[in-house]
Parts: C-alpha cells; structure tokens; sequence
C-alpha cells in the first residue's frame, strides 16, 4: 500500500501524513479518536493462541488521533523542494507562462538571485523554463527586462500537505483543498 493517511488531530485539524504501519500501530494502541474517510484498508495480524482467529485492523484514510495537535502552536515552515515548488506554480513559468511539458525543462529560479544577497526560500524562489532562466541569468527581473506574471508565496500548512504527497485519495484531496486560502494556485488541482 502506498497511500497515506491524513492525520488530524482530536478537534479535525489536519497536520501530517502518516504511513499505514504507524495508522495501524496508532489504532491498536487506542490512540486513534475517530476514523473518517471513504477509503478502508484491513490488514491482517497474527493468529490469537486461545481461539486460533486472525487478528484483522481496519484502518481509514483519514484517522483523527486523540490529544492536541502538536503543530497547532508552532510556527510551521513547509519544505522548499523543487517539485513542491512547480505544483505551487502550476508547472508554469513565471515569466513566459508556457506550462512545463514534453520539451520544457522547469528550474527553480531565485528571483533576487543567491550571488546578489537573494535567500532560497518560498518568496524568493519560482518556477522559470530553463530558457527564461538562462536569460534572466545572476540578473534581478528588472535588469533583465522580464516580469513575474505571478507573484510567489509561502504554502499554508494545508498546502504543504499537498505539496508533499503525490498520491492522494480524493476524500484527502477534499478535505484539505476546502482548507485552502482563496489566493491558493492549489485550489485547481483535480481531486
């Protein structure tokens, strides 16, 4: 199995995803709050010495665990990859707006460039062809007379969780796409 499951926490806010071992341990360890989702896996245990009956787990795609979120409180910061960075632009180009298909090579490209004081972080950095990046080169927009056709931003949390796992199940999709902030470019990926 290679999807995972969206984690909440006791109130319904999502904050992980968490492998199906670490679901199933969380359900028999009584840790899991509620399951939600229209996704549900059975896994099959050992042989129980008395009866000689199967243990079976039944997990869901989404699982609230109980107790607090641990991330509720903290200032979280949603890891800057490359292709977490091209599903937040839509694998589009920031300056020419041609999406990245056959043909079309997508970098990242720091818009105050690293060797001009530039950091490498979310508002910094976009999706460029290697064409619109090779001419832009160590120079600003400005100076290279190009302009952003979009303006970069920092991920929600929500969107994060997007960003980071590839294989989502619709019900997941569902959930966290109805989280998003209106400005999200996330808000048209299909569910």
């Amino acid at each position: 199995m290679k999807a995972l499951i969206l984690t909440l926490d006791a109130s319904g806010y999502p904050y992980c995803w968490m492998s199906w071992r670490d679901a199933v341990r969380h359900q028999v360890t009584n840790r899991v709050s509620r399951q939600l989702g229209g996704f549900a896996f059975t896994f099959k245990g050992g042989l129980c010495r008395k009866t000689g009956a199967q243990s079976l787990v039944t997990i869901t795609s989404i699982m609230a665990l109980r107790g607090n979120n641990p991330l509720a409180w903290r200032n979280i910061s949603i890891p800057l990859t490359n292709i977490a960075l091209f599903r937040r632009d839509s694998y589009m180009c920031a300056y020419c707006g041609k999406k990245g298909e056959k043909g079309l090579y997508l970098t990242k490209d720091h818009i105050i460039p690293l060797s001009r004081g530039g950091k490498d972080d979310w508002n910094n950095c976009t999706t460029a062809c290697s064409r619109c990046n090779n001419r832009k080169n160590d120079k600003t927009p400005d100076e290279a007379g190009m302009q952003l056709l979009f303006v970069p931003y920092t991920p929600s949390l929500h969107e994060g969780l997007l960003l980071e796992n590839r294989l989502i199940l619709a019900d997941q999709m569902e959930m966290l796409q109805s989280m998003l902030p209106k400005h999200s470019r996330l808000n048209n990926l299909p569910a």
